[in-house]
């Protein structure tokens, strides 16, 4: 999903949510085929205090009472649960560590975020150009081939901030070989920084490094190989590429295909794959070509990024809902605040929701467990229940004060948008709430 500048929930969330083992269920896949390929057996989900924390944290009303009736389990494996980079709200993000806790809390579906190195091999990060603040490059030999090397902030005579300290090192700037070597961490930088040491640092208080000692760098294909192990589903996002295309003779159509070849050498069904894009380019190549994968592909709507685009003006969608469906778009994945208002004090869902599914697209929603505090509004990923909204002619309602309400948000994309599941960077909280609902 793409980078924002986000808080995430000040509550504490214990240790004791590593200690997690799977089970199994799943969505009903467009290709849906019988199952061959897991290798590890799955037990119980096993969710750790962060749950039970939000419900108790939730106003008394029939939702709570709902949620509170199911605290004695069992909870199990759910497709609805997507574990967003893994676990990143505490582990670092798309590390070999990170997935497997999250499919510990019962994430049915885990997502590698892919791009490609130097020689073209296709890896795990959120973006081609992140390793300066996801792993420790900038402390080993491979900092001098960065993009651009590390520069500290610039005080000046009074102590003044005059410039922040900068780094850029890409996948594109090292080889696979290179890029195993390195080691993630929380991602995370501090631009007041004078040093690399103190540069790498910068890790929020609300989250924690306490398991960021080895984060092991994964291939794309190493990914699927761990995601098989686990017996969980596989939605590879295609991210954008931050050097010209074609790089080096690999095409954006070369980069769209290597990452289905790569399902499809290692035997996995299409019906176990969402391949997602943000760029409709790639969402449309997938169904033209790779028809079985194309079917479940995903497309990311990042067009709130637009400034002629309203979420709550169809006359500004392009495309519009009707004309995805038409070119064979099955599932659309917009960020939760456009799917959900504010209406008369309560959470209702937006009328972008609504056109979505009149027009019969599914929905995805992102992300879960990864804005700020309700109490202090939520940031992102609630600006249309928290008043945070940039349109004068449409004041929020604001519907939600305290980390429970975010159940609340959750319902309702559930229930009344009918979202297939959504992505959370701590997927237990959205494992608890699936297996109470009965949701698969």
């Amino acid at each position: 999903m793409k980078r924002i500048a986000l808080l995430i929930s000040t509550a504490m969330i214990g240790s004791a949510a590593i200690a997690f083992s799977l089970s199994t269920a799943s969505w009903a896949g467009k290709n849906d085929e019988p199952d061959r390929h897991n290798t590890e057996k799955v037990a119980s989900a096993q969710l750790g205090p962060r749950p039970f924390f939000l419900i108790n944290d939730m106003d008394h009303g029939p939702l709570k009472k709902k949620l509170e009736s199911c605290e004695t389990g069992p909870f199990k494996k759910s497709d609805f649960s997507i574990g967003h980079r893994g676990a990143p709200l505490q582990f670092p993000e798309h590390t070999q560590e990170s997935y497997q806790a999250a499919a510990k809390m019962g994430a049915g579906i885990l997502e590698c975020d892919v791009t490609f190195t130097q020689d073209k091999e296709l890896v795990c990060r959120h973006s081609q150009c992140d390793l300066h603040t996801t792993t420790n490059i900038l402390e080993t030999e491979l900092a001098a081939r960065c993009s651009e090397p590390f520069q500290p902030a610039v005080y000046d005579e009074n102590g003044k901030l005059i410039s922040a300290a900068t780094a850029k090192c890409c996948t594109s700037d090292i080889t696979l070989a290179e890029f195993k070597s390195l080691k993630g961490k929380m991602d995370a930088f501090d631009p007041s920084a004078t040093t690399v040491s103190d540069f790498m640092k910068g890790t929020a208080e609300w989250r924690t490094d306490l398991y960021a000692s080895r984060g092991t760098l994964l291939t794309h294909k190493e990914s699927i190989r761990l995601f098989n192990k686990l017996g969980v589903k596989m939605t590879p996002e295609l991210k954008s590429p931050d050097v010209p295309m074609p790089f080096n003779g690999f095409s954006q159509q070369d980069y769209a295909q290597k990452l289905i070849d790569e399902y499809k050498q290692a035997g996995i069904p299409a019906s176990k794959v969402w391949a997602q894009s943000f760029d409709i380019k790639d969402v449309l190549y997938w169904i033209q070509n790779e028809p079985k994968f194309g079917t479940q592909a995903v497309y990311l709507d990042g067009r709130y990024e637009d400034p002629a685009f309203d979420h709550r003006n169809p006359a500004t969608w392009s495309p519009s809902m009707e004309q995805l469906v038409s070119e064979g778009v099955q599932i659309i994945a917009p960020p939760m605040w456009m799917l959900l208002e504010a209406e008369d004090g309560n959470i209702v869902p937006s009328l972008y929701a609504n056109k979505a599914k009149k027009a019969g697209l599914d929905i995805i929603a992102w992300t879960f467990e990864r804005s700020g505090p309700l109490a202090t509004g939520g940031g992102f990923y609630y600006q249309t229940l928290n008043g945070e909204n940039p349109d004068p002619n449409h004041p929020v309602d604001i519907v939600i004060n305290n980390d429970g309400d975010m159940y609340n948000a959750l319902h309702v994309l559930a229930k009344e948008v009918g979202i297939l599941g959504i992505f959370s960077d701590w997927p237990a909280t959205v494992t608890y709430y699936a297996n109470c609902m009965n949701l698969k």
